[in-house]
């Protein structure tokens, strides 16, 4: 929307001039040597309809070009970049953003309110020094749990692609490698963020790209309280050696009275036990998934009461955190319990068979060197009953499976024990 000097410049003072847009890191750009080109109200702002300055560039090599969307004024407003309307300290939409700080900020939408909203807006931007927003969005205390898990923090090039070519998906295109856009499928025209409102991200309604962000923070895990009050204890894991008492106590102090803190080297861990429980419940809900100290990164659990540490355990494959344990395959399986014992029956050390009476089982070995074995059959027997049920006798030596080891030493027979007895009663 370009205009000649000679024109009519009714309200042209409210028409903005400006030497360099404001962008965030992902639209400008890796490029630190970039080149734009400068339109003096070269268009009208999307939200306001007031002729700006328009801003063009390429952000780097196989990207679109981009360019300007919003004015000034209305960029300072909601503290977003003129360009993808995302916010410049989270990288987040309006709608996520206004969420987490719980705040409301309703922008007029007819034309006479809205000039008269952004005329005020402009006189607060102009009395302010300019670090901080204004409105709804300056008169917020702290930050949000939720954005700080939410936020992006490195620029997201891929943004900046081009967009998919139309002849291509219909098969016309000609220009192949030379072609400025992508020759990539579409995604399916029913998915919800492919239907996306410039308004409706700038007021915070309607937005696909927030609701996706929004059901992602509802499904981030938390750190419930434990139903017994009297638990006031805190397990802090994964200290290392570089984490110490002193560091901690400088920590949690700010939520309360501090009791105790135990540290156990061996498992590099340590048990924080405050004084009340609503000081223990503010640690872990500042602390959880986000505490590091001295570069580490530590991890927040509620303690548990001493009754239940004995009775929790990893029960049918699940722990005691409530994780799942999958079978690590190759090893064996969970033992049976041993059988319960009675004190009256006999111990059976060797699992005989209770039926069969016990019997001396002698073995019958090979014969010493120089001697030939007799042949199978008529050797002497290899057992010598002791009682009326005595076992059956065994197979021969050569029909024997291999592996057995006999000693001559262990068999009465082979060591005169016979012949002695006999030569003394034949005296």
């Amino acid at each position: 929307m370009a205009t000649s000097l000679g024109s009519n410049t009714y309200n042209r003072q409210n028409w903005e001039d400006a030497d360099f847009p404001i962008l965030c890191q992902t639209c400008l750009g890796e490029n630190p040597y970039i080149r734009m080109t400068k339109e003096k109200y070269g268009k009208e702002c999307k939200i306001c309809a007031r002729p700006f300055t328009v801003f063009r560039w390429c952000p780097g090599t196989r990207m679109r070009f981009k360019k300007t969307e919003v004015c000034q004024t209305c960029s300072k407003m909601k503290n977003v970049c003129q360009t993808c309307l995302l916010d410049l300290e989270y990288g987040l939409p309006i709608q996520v953003r206004d969420t987490g700080l719980s705040i409301k900020d309703e922008v007029p939408k007819s034309d006479v309110n809205k000039e008269y909203y952004t005329q005020n807006m402009e006189r607060e931007i102009a009395n302010s020094d300019g670090t901080r927003a204004v409105g709804q969005l300056g008169k917020a205390t702290s930050s949000s749990d939720m954005l700080l898990k939410l936020a992006r923090t490195t620029p997201y090039y891929k943004r900046n692609r081009p967009h998919i070519c139309s002849f291509w998906v219909k098969g016309e295109c000609k220009r192949g490698e030379e072609c400025p856009y992508r020759h990539e499928k579409p995604t399916d025209p029913d998915d919800p963020l492919a239907d996306q409102n410039i308004k409706d991200r700038y007021y915070g309604i309607n937005d696909p790209v927030a609701d996706k962000l929004l059901k992602r923070a509802s499904t981030m895990p938390r750190l419930d309280p434990p139903e017994d009050k009297s638990i006031t204890t805190l397990y802090i894991g994964g200290l290392g050696d570089t984490v110490t008492d002193g560091d901690l106590k400088s920590h949690f102090y700010q939520f309360g009275e501090i009791r105790t803190i135990t540290i156990v080297q061996r498992q590099q861990c340590a048990f924080i036990q405050f004084a009340t429980r609503q000081s223990a419940e503010m640690a872990a809900e500042k602390s959880f998934n986000k505490l590091i100290i001295n570069g580490r990164r530590l991890t927040v659990k509620w303690g548990r009461s001493q009754a239940a540490r004995g009775k929790e355990g990893i029960k049918d494959g699940v722990s005691e955190m409530g994780t799942r344990l999958d079978p690590v395959p190759g090893l064996p399986g969970a033992l049976p319990p041993p059988p319960a014992l009675d004190e009256e029956a006999p111990a059976n050390y060797f699992n005989l068979d209770p039926s069969t009476s016990p019997a001396v089982m002698n073995i019958a070995l090979p014969p010493p060197p120089g001697i030939n074995p007799p042949p199978p059959g008529f050797g002497p027997p290899m057992f010598h009953p002791m009682g009326p049920m005595a076992p059956p006798m065994p197979p021969p030596m050569s029909m024997r499976p291999p592996g057995q080891i006999h000693y001559p030493s262990q068999d009465p027979q082979r060591m005169g024990a016979h012949a002695a007895h006999g030569s003394r009663h034949g005296d």
